[in-house]
């Protein structure tokens, strides 16, 4: 029974020590997978780093836009308010201009008889004076002109002012 007891203890080892070779490989794999595992951690954080930087420089441009967006939006603002109160004052002038045209259509329309009656009584005043002058004239030909030709002048004058009359 001790040969068992042997044996047993023997197998134990054995069972033992395949147990510790089988541990010791899996802990070996295990560092060289741990190994991998910080290599490609040493490269994710220097990439991590890189990504922090480039997202932290692209904040500060986005910012810049930002306020510059701002900036070019509060001016627009302004040229925009500019534009509508030239629009309200050529309106506000039009508006004025329209009045002031139907103010004087109005008086027109108002004063049409009477401004018909003084463009007649000017056309008979030059008229009048048409014939005064043509009287004149005719009066300082016939002082110099011969009596045979005065009756002539006379009926030619007459016909001169009966052509005007009727023009």
């Amino acid at each position: 029974m001790i040969i068992i007891l042997y044996v047993s203890v023997a197998i134990i080892a054995v069972a033992f020590l395949i147990l510790v070779i089988y541990l010791a490989k899996t802990l070996s794999s295990l560092q060289e997978t741990l190994k991998s595992v910080s290599k490609t951690l040493d490269g994710f954080e220097v990439q991590l780093r890189g990504i922090t930087t480039e997202s932290t420089d692209l904040l500060h441009k986005t910012n810049q836009l930002a306020e510059d967006i701002q900036k070019k939006s509060d001016d627009l603002n302004s040229v925009v308010d500019a534009a509508k109160d030239v629009g309200k004052s050529i309106q506000e002038f039009n508006s004025s201009v329209r009045k002031v045209t139907n103010a004087v259509t109005q008086q027109v329309e108002n004063n049409s008889e009477k401004i018909s009656q003084v463009v007649q009584w000017s056309n008979v005043a030059m008229e009048l004076r048409e014939k005064w002058k043509l009287r004149k004239t005719e009066k300082q030909a016939q002082d110099q002109a011969p009596p045979a030709s005065q009756e002539k002048d006379e009926v030619s004058r007459r016909g001169r002012i009966f052509q005007r009359l009727n023009q």
